[in-house]
C-alpha cells in the first residue's frame, strides 16, 4: 500500500504554492483526461504547526482539555512519503485540527477537480468524523464552511474520497455568518477535521490531495421551489424545477430531468392523476431557468388525513435535488380541523387518531441545527424545534427568521395529520437572539424598578417582536428566587424576595395576554414558560457537580415550609396567571426530612405531578431543559422513563431526538410508561398548539416585523433602563448632573453595548463589543447634551473637569459559566479599580456598576461621591443618561441585598444575622424630597394612615405612605447603615410587597430609631 514514488518533483513543488485554475484547465469537458492528483498536505514537514496568518496546522477545542495532540510521525506503512500526521484525543465538548492556508497569499483554486481525498488509519470505532472545507472570504478564519463526514468503521489505512458535491453548507455555525451560500471552489482556504466526542482515541492521516476532473454537476444543480407542496384536495400542485449554476453561467452541456409520481400514501387514479415525463434544459440554458411539473389531485367526499405523492426526479448533467419533492393532499373534513369546535374536543379527536410514533414525536423537541434542512421533522413527526442561544439563521434578520421557521413548518405539512410545530427561543430580555431587536434590562433590573406595569409592557414588547419572526413560544420568564449572588444566573431573577418575584409576574400577561389563553392566537403574543421549577435560585455554593460550575445545577436544601414560602410561591402565581408551559430545573432538590436526599428536578414526580399539576392545577405542559434528562442516574431508557413518568411532557433533546423517540416508544411498548401518561402529555401539548392558532395559521405573521427595534419599543426599554437604576450613595447631591458641567467619563462599561446587555444577547454567553444595535451609556450622555470627554482607561489628563463618571462592572456570562469560583468573583477588574481610583482622586465622582449582581465596592466607597447599581440595562443607554442628567428621577430599589464581603454570602432579607453594605429595598431618590417633619412623630402618623389604607384595600395609597416613610429613614441614615438599621429596613420592603403597609411603616420606624 506504500506510495513513495507517486508524485513527480514538480507536483511536490506545487504543494508549497497556491493552487491556481491553470493547474488543470484541461479538466473541462466530459472526455478530458483527469488531472493528476494535486497535493494539499503530505505531512512530511512542508507545512508547519502554526496558526493564522501563516500557512499552518493548528488544533482547537471547547476547553483546555479538548484540543488533540498532533505530531508528524515516521511510519513504515505510510501510504505516501515517510511521515504521517498522528494524534491522540479525549474530547468532552468539541475538538479537532485545521490547516489554514497563508492569509497573506492568494486563496487556492480547487475548481478543476472532482473532490478531495486522503488516507485515514481506521480504528473501527464506528464514529463519524466531520471533514470541512473553507470557501471564500478573507482568510481561513473568515471563510464559509462546508462540511461532510465519513465513518471510521474499518481498520488499517483506507483512502477516503469525497466529491465536492457531497459537501453541504454548515447551518449550526459560520464564523462570518455566511457569505454567498455557494461552494465556488475558486477561493479555498483549507480544511478542518472534527474528531469524535466521548471516546478516547488516536488517529493517523496522510496525503491530503485533490483528485479527478471537475464535471458540470460541480457547478450546475437542479433544485425545486420547495421540498413539500401542500395542496387542497381537487386542486393541482405545481412543482417548479430550476437549473442553477455557480457564478450564474449558462450550462455547457444539456441537463435532463426525468420525473414521475410514484409511491407515497396517496392512491394513483383515486387521489391523483399520475404524471411522468422529461424536462430538458439545452446547452446554453441560463442559470435560474425554471420549468413546471403539474400534479392534478382528485376530489372525493370522504374526510381524510393528509396523503403524500413523491415526485421522483432523475437528473443527468447536473447535481440532483438533495431530496425528492412531495406533493401533499391536505387533511380535510376531520373534526380536529374544525376551529368552531371547543379545543378540548379537537384535542380528543386528534389524539384518538394518532399512532404511538406520532405521539412520541409530539413529545420531542430538537434543535434547528440538528435537523439540517428539516427532513426529519416529518420523518420523526417532531412536535417542536428550538433555537438555542446563538442558534440563528444567516443573515440574522427578522425576514430570515420567518423564512427559516416557515420552512420547518412546511415540513410538518408532510405528516399525516399536519400537526404544526411549536418553535421556541430563549427571549429572556427581549428577542435577544435577533440582531437589532429591542433588548430590555435583565430581570434583576426589572425587579429594581418595582414597577409591575412596566414589567408587563416589557413582556408585551418582547412578545410582539418574537411572534413577528414566526416564533410562538418563549422560554421565559425565569421565576427563580435568587438567594446567592455567586450564582451565574442571578441576573435572570427579579430578586431575592419571592414577594418581589410574584409582583413582577405581570410580565406573563405581557407575553401571553389574558390568563384564559384567549389572546394566544394574536400576532403579538407568545406562549410563556415559567422556569426553572423549582428551587434553582437556592442551590448551595459548592454543591454543583456539572463541570467547573460551583453553584448552578447544584443542590437546594430546604424544609418543606421554606420550599413552599420561597421557591414555590412564584409558580403558584404563574399558574394563576395562566402560564402555558413550565420548565424544570437542572438542579436537585433535597427536602429536609423526606429521606430521599438530593433528587434531580427532572425526576421529581412528587413535585411535577404532585405539586405543580395536581395541587396547583397547572394544565399546560412541562418542557425539559436542554439535554437535562442526561443528568439523571441510570442508562438512557431509565432517563426517559423516569422523566416522563415524573411528569415531563416534552423533552428538549437537541441532537439526540432520534434516540429519544425510539427509546420512548420502546418504553411504552414494554409497559414501563403507560399509554395514559403519553396521552396526557400529548393532550397538553396539542391544547397549547390549538390555543396558539397554529393549525389555522402555522406560518409567520410578519405584519408586526416593522416594529422590531422601533422607537416605540425602544422607548419602553429606555424607561425600564431608567427605572432600574438604583442610587446607592449621593453625597452632596452630586447627581443629577448639570449639562453645564464638564464631565470626565471612564471605565470599561461606559461605551460597550455587549457588556451593557450581558449574557443571552445574540449568543448564549453574550460578548463584549458592538454586537447589536443600541445606545451605550456614553452615547446616551452625549445625546442628552452633556459636555463629555471619554477615556476608557482614564489615561487622559484629568485636570479641569467638574465631575467624573466611571462606568465599571462585569463582562457577559450565562449560567454556570458565570458562577463565582468558575473564573469569576465579585471584585472589579484591576483596570476598573485603577480607573475608579484615578478619577475619584482627581475630582468629585459618580461610579456606575454595570453588572448582573452586586460588586464588592466597600473598600473604595469612602472615596466615591455617588454610587449607582446600573445592573444590565439593555440596549437603551439613553435611559441611564435620563436619570444621570435629571430628565427622570432615580427611583430604583435594590432587588437583592448588597453584601459587604463575599464571605457574607448568602445574605438575604429575613436572615437572622443581617449586616449588608446596602439592605434589600435601599434606593435613594432624586427630584423628590423626603416629607417635611421627617421624624418619629411623622412616622407614627404615616403608620396610622397606612393601617387605614390597608383596611380599606387602597394599595396605591398604602404604597405611597410606605415610600414616604422609607425616604425619611434613608435621609436620616445617609451612609451610616448598621445591622440594627438594615434588618428592619429590608423587612419593611418585603412587608410592603405583601400588602402589610402598617407593619412596613412600623419596621421603618424601628430602622429610623436605629439609624
Amino acid at each position: 500500500m506504500r506510495r513513495t514514488a507517486l508524485l513527480a518533483s514538480t507536483a511536490l513543488l506545487t504543494a508549497l504554492l497556491p493552487l491556481t485554475a491553470t493547474a488543470a484547465t484541461a479538466a473541462s469537458g466530459a472526455d478530458a483526461p483527469a488531472p493528476a492528483p494535486l497535493p494539499v498536505d503530505r505531512f512530511e514537514g512542508e507545512v508547519p504547526f502554526a496558526a493564522q496568518p501563516a500557512d499552518g496546522i493548528f488544533t482547537w477545542g471547547g476547553d483546555s482539555d479538548d484540543p488533540p495532540s498532533l505530531e508528524l510521525t515516521a511510519r513504515a506503512d505510510a501510504p505516501e512519503g515517510a511521515k504521517v500526521l498522528t494524534g491522540s484525543y479525549d474530547i468532552s465538548g468539541y475538538g479537532g485540527f485545521t490547516h489554514d492556508f497563508a492569509a497573506g497569499e492568494p486563496a487556492h483554486d480547487w475548481s478543476a477537480h472532482r473532490g478531495i481525498q486522503f488516507w485515514w488509519d481506521g480504528q473501527d470505532n464506528g464514529k463519524k468524523i466531520a471533514f470541512e472545507i473553507k470557501d471564500g472570504g478573507a482568510n481561513g478564519e473568515a471563510s464559509e464552511l462546508w462540511t461532510t463526514s465519513f465513518t471510521d468503521d474499518f481498520t488499517g489505512w483506507k483512502q477516503i474520497q469525497i466529491p465536492f458535491t457531497d459537501f453541504t453548507y454548515r447551518t449550526d455555525y459560520q464564523p462570518v455568518g455566511g457569505i454567498d451560500h455557494v461552494l465556488g471552489l475558486t477561493q479555498m482556504w483549507g480544511y478542518a477535521v472534527t474528531l469524535p466526542v466521548g471516546v478516547k482515541g488516536h488517529f493517523a492521516m496522510d496525503d491530503v490531495e485533490l483528485y479527478g476532473a471537475a464535471d458540470q454537476s460541480l457547478r450546475a444543480q437542479v433544485t425545486t421551489d420547495a421540498a413539500v407542496h401542500p395542496v387542497k384536495e381537487g386542486d393541482t400542485a405545481t412543482v417548479q424545477v430550476t437549473l442553477a449554476t455557480t457564478g450564474s453561467q449558462p450550462v455547457d452541456e444539456p441537463v435532463t430531468v426525468t420525473y414521475a409520481t410514484a409511491g407515497g400514501t396517496a392512491e394513483p387514479g383515486k387521489d391523483y392523476t399520475p404524471v411522468s415525463g422529461t424536462l430538458t434544459f439545452p446547452a446554453g440554458t441560463a442559470s435560474g431557468t425554471s420549468q413546471a411539473v403539474r400534479v392534478p389531485t382528485l376530489k372525493d367526499k370522504s374526510a381524510e388525513a393528509a396523503e403524500t405523492i413523491p415526485l421522483t426526479l432523475t437528473v443527468t448533467g447536473a447535481k440532483a435535488p438533495a431530496e425528492t419533492p412531495q406533493v401533499v393532499i391536505d387533511a380535510h373534513g376531520l373534526p380536529y380541523l374544525n376551529d368552531r369546535l371547543p379545543v378540548k374536543k379537537r384535542v380528543a379527536d386528534l389524539l384518538s387518531r394518532m399512532s404511538l410514533k406520532e405521539k412520541a414525536g409530539q413529545m420531542t423537541q430538537a434543535e434547528r441545527g440538528g435537523v439540517g434542512d428539516g427532513g426529519d421533522v416529518a420523518a420523526y413527526d417532531l412536535g417542536s424545534l428550538l433555537s438555542g442561544g446563538g442558534s440563528t439563521p444567516t443573515p440574522n434578520t427578522p425576514a430570515a427568521w420567518a423564512k427559516m421557521i416557515d420552512g420547518f413548518q412546511l415540513r410538518a405539512q408532510a405528516t399525516r395529520f399536519q400537526i404544526p410545530l411549536i418553535y421556541g427561543v430563549d427571549a429572556v430580555h427581549g428577542h435577544n437572539n435577533l440582531a437589532g431587536a429591542t433588548v430590555m434590562p435583565h430581570n434583576i433590573g426589572i425587579g429594581a424598578t418595582r414597577d409591575p406595569g412596566l414589567a408587563e409592557k416589557a413582556g408585551a414588547v418582547t412578545a410582539a417582536e418574537v411572534r413577528a419572526t414566526g416564533i410562538p413560544w418563549d422560554f421565559a420568564p425565569c421565576l427563580c428566587v435568587s438567594r446567592d449572588e455567586r450564582w451565574g444566573r442571578s441576573y435572570e431573577s427579579f430578586g431575592e424576595d419571592p414577594a418581589l418575584v410574584q409582583s413582577m409576574e405581570t410580565v406573563i400577561q405581557g407575553l401571553q395576554g389574558r390568563a384564559n389563553g384567549k389572546d394566544l392566537s394574536r400576532g403579538d403574543k407568545v406562549l410563556a414558560t415559567a422556569k426553572h421549577f423549582v428551587g434553582d435560585g437556592g442551590t448551595a455554593y459548592g454543591s454543583s457537580t456539572t463541570g467547573k460550575y460551583t453553584v448552578d445545577q447544584g443542590v437546594t436544601t430546604v424544609t418543606r415550609q421554606q420550599l413552599d414560602a420561597i421557591h414555590l410561591a412564584p409558580f403558584r402565581t404563574a399558574v394563576d396567571r395562566g402560564i402555558g408551559t413550565v420548565m424544570p430545573s437542572y438542579s436537585s432538590l433535597d427536602i429536609v426530612g423526606d429521606g430521599l436526599g438530593p433528587v434531580k428536578m427532572h425526576a421529581r414526580a412528587d413535585m411535577i405531578n404532585g405539586v405543580l399539576k395536581d395541587r396547583m392545577g397547572f394544565d399546560g405542559f412541562v418542557i425539559s431543559d436542554w439535554n437535562a434528562i442526561d443528568q439523571l442516574p441510570g442508562d438512557y431508557p431509565a432517563h426517559v422513563r423516569t422523566s416522563v413518568n415524573a411528569g415531563v411532557d416534552m423533552m428538549m433533546v437537541p441532537y439526540s431526538y432520534k434516540d429519544f423517540t425510539a427509546t420512548l416508544i420502546d418504553e411504552v411498548t414494554a409497559g414501563r410508561i403507560s399509554e395514559r401518561r403519553i396521552d396526557d402529555a400529548v393532550s397538553r401539548i396539542l391544547t397549547q398548539k390549538f390555543k396558539l392558532g397554529l393549525f389555522e395559521h402555522p406560518y409567520a405573521d410578519t405584519s408586526g416585523a416593522a416594529a422590531i427595534g422601533s422607537p416605540a419599543h425602544r422607548q419602553v426599554a429606555r424607561q425600564a433602563a431608567a427605572e432600574s437604576q438604583v442610587l446607592l450613595k449621593n453625597s452632596g447631591g452630586l447627581l443629577p448632573l448639570k449639562k453645564s458641567q464638564k464631565v470626565y467619563v471612564a471605565g470599561s462599561n461606559a461605551d460597550d453595548i455587549g457588556n451593557q446587555t450581558g449574557g443571552w444577547t445574540i449568543t448564549w454567553q453574550g460578548s463584549s463589543g458592538n454586537i447589536t444595535k443600541g445606545t451605550t451609556v456614553l452615547q446616551g450622555m452625549r445625546e442628552a447634551g452633556g459636555n463629555v470627554t471619554y477615556s476608557k482607561d482614564a489615561s487622559a489628563p484629568t485636570d479641569g473637569y467638574d465631575v467624573g463618571v466611571v462606568v465599571v462592572g462585569e463582562t457577559p456570562y450565562a449560567e454556570g459559566v458565570g458562577d463565582v469560583g468558575n473564573g469569576h468573583d465579585l471584585q472589579l477588574s484591576a483596570a476598573d479599580k485603577a480607573a475608579v481610583d484615578k478619577v475619584c482622586a482627581a475630582m468629585k465622582c459618580a461610579v456606575l456598576i454595570v453588572s448582573g449582581r452586586p460588586q464588592l465596592i466597600g473598600d473604595r466607597l469612602d472615596g466615591i461621591d455617588a454610587l449607582v447599581a446600573s445592573w444590565l440595562p439593555g440596549t437603551e443607554g439613553e435611559g441611564v443618561a435620563d436619570v444621570l442628567y435629571g430628565a427622570r428621577p432615580f427611583t430604583g430599589q435594590l432587588p437583592v441585598t448588597w453584601p459587604r464581603s463575599q464571605e457574607q454570602l448568602p445574605i438575604n432579607v429575613g436572615d437572622t444575622s443581617y449586616d449588608p453594605q446596602f439592605p434589600y429595598g435601599w434606593g435613594l431618590t432624586t427630584l423628590t424630597k423626603a416629607p417635611r417633619g421627617g421624624d418619629a412623630a411623622t412616622l407614627r402618623a404615616l403608620g396610622v394612615a397606612a393601617a387605614s389604607a390597608e383596611r380599606s384595600g387602597s394599595g396605591r395609597v398604602g404604597r405611597e405612605l410606605v415610600t414616604a416613610a422609607r425616604l425619611i429613614v434613608q435621609q436620616k441614615a445617609g451612609q451610616r447603615i448598621t445591622a440594627a438599621m438594615a434588618k428592619p429596613f429590608a423587612d419593611a420592603d418585603h412587608l410592603l410587597l405583601t400588602g402589610n403597609y402598617a407593619k412596613a411603616v412600623q419596621k421603618l420606624a424601628e430602622a429610623y430609631k436605629a439609624a
